[in-house]
C-alpha cells in the first residue's frame, strides 16, 4: 500500500496525541551540566536527512518530540547543513522543548566562529545548549584542536558569549586520544561509540588505526572512565552498530546495555517513524540491566563482531 504525505504526517500526528496519555521517558543529569535531559535523544544524522521531504523529516522530529524526546542531536556536516536547516524548522517553534546540540568539523577557530554562526541562521536560534567538536580522529586532530588558534579555543570564546551554554567533544573510533582529550580539557559533555559488542580501535602509532580483536580497548574501557571520573555528562552513539548487530540481538537489549552504562543518555537515529514508537517505548520500561548479563552480552557479541565492526568504523563518519 502507498501513503501519501499527507496520510505519514497525518498519522503521526494521531499516535502523537495518543502517547501524550502516556508515561513520560525517564531522564538523568548531563552530568556536570546539571540540566535534566531525557535517556533518549534524536539523532539527526543520516537516517534523518534520509527522509524524502522536509515535511516528512519535521513530522518524524515532531513526532518524537510528541512522545517525550527532549535532546535533539545535529551536526554542521550532516547533509551538508540540511540536517541544521530541518531542525531549524521546528525549532522555529519548539526550541524552548528541547535540549539543542550541533556539531562542528572545523579545526581552525577563525573557521568555527563562521560556520557557528550559519549553524545558528540554519537552525533559527540564537544560541544552543552544546556545541561539540566532531569525530576526534586520533593525536595528531588532537594537536591541532589544542593549538592557539584551534577549534578548542573558539569554542571556549563561545561559551563565554553565552552562543553555547556548554562544550564538547565526539570521537566514533579512537578511544585513547579521546581519553586524552578529556584528561586534558574540561568539557561539560562528550559523545562516544558504546554499545555491547565493545567497538573501539586501537591506536596503531605511524601505521594508522589496527583492528584487532584480542585488544581490549575500547570506549567503554578507556574514554569512559575519564568523562565519569572528571563528571562529564555522556552521550552513548552507535548504540546498535550502525545497524551491524540487527537481528543477532533483540533492540530493547542493545539499548539496554547502553542505557546501564554510567552515561546519561543515547542517541539514535531513526529511518522510520515506527522506530521512534518502539524506542520510546523501550526506555520508557528502562530496567538496569544487571552487570552479570552486561558481561555474557558483551563477551558473546564481541568476539563475533569487533574485528569487522572495527574495520567498518575506521572510515565511517555518519554525514
Amino acid at each position: 500500500m502507498v501513503v501519501s504525505r499527507r496520510e505519514f504526517i497525518g498519522a503521526l500526528a494521531a499516535g502523537s496525541a495518543m502517547a501524550a496519555q502516556s508515561k513520560s521517558l525517564p531522564t538523568r543529569v548531563l552530568g556536570r551540566t546539571q540540566v535534566r535531559v531525557t535517556i533518549l535523544a534524536h539523532g539527526c544524522g543520516s537516517r534523518f536527512t534520509a527522509y524524502k521531504t522536509d515535511e516528512e523529516a519535521i513530522a518524524a522530529l515532531n513526532h518524537a518530540i510528541d512522545l517525550g524526546v527532549r535532546y535533539v542531536d545535529t551536526a554542521q556536516g550532516y547533509g551538508n547543513g540540511s540536517s541544521e536547516r530541518r531542525v531549524g524548522m521546528v525549532m522555529k517553534t519548539r526550541r524552548k522543548e528541547v535540549f539543542l546540540s550541533t556539531k562542528t568539523a572545523a579545526r581552525k577557530a577563525d573557521d568555527v566562529m563562521r560556520a557557528f554562526e550559519q549553524s545558528l541562521k540554519r537552525l533559527q536560534t540564537d544560541y544552543v545548549d552544546l556545541l561539540h567538536i566532531h569525530s576526534l580522529s586520533g593525536d595528531d586532530d588532537l594537536t591541532a584542536i589544542e593549538a592557539k588558534d584551534g577549534a578548542l579555543s573558539a569554542l571556549h570564546k563561545l561559551r563565554d558569549q553565552k552562543a553555547t551554554r556548554f562544550i564538547g567533544i565526539t570521537s566514533h573510533m579512537y578511544p585513547s586520544t579521546l581519553a586524552k582529550a578529556l584528561e586534558r580539557h574540561d568539557f561539560d559533555v562528550t559523545q562516544m561509540a558504546l554499545n555491547a559488542a565493545l567497538i573501539g580501535m586501537k591506536d596503531g602509532g605511524a601505521a594508522g588505526m589496527v583492528p584487532n580483536p584480542a585488544v581490549k580497548e575500547s570506549f567503554e574501557s578507556i574514554a569512559l572512565p575519564v568523562a565519569n571520573r572528571k563528571k562529564m555528562g555522556v552521550i552513548a552513539m552507535k548504540v546498535f552498530a550502525q545497524d551491524k548487530l540487527k537481528g543477532q540481538v533483540p533492540p530493547e537489549k542493545l539499548l539496554g546495555y547502553a542505557l546501564s552504562l554510567p552515561v546519561t543518555a543515547a542517541v539514535l537515529g531513526w529511518p522510520e517513524p515506527h522506530f521512534i514508537d518502539s524506542s520510546v517505548e523501550i526506555a520508557r520500561n528502562f530496567r538496569p540491566m544487571p552487570p552479570e548479563e552486561m558481561k555474557t552480552l558483551a563477551d558473546r557479541l564481541s568476539a563475533l563482531n569487533k574485528e569487522a565492526h572495527d574495520l567498518f568504523f575506521v572510515n565511517h563518519i555518519d554525514a
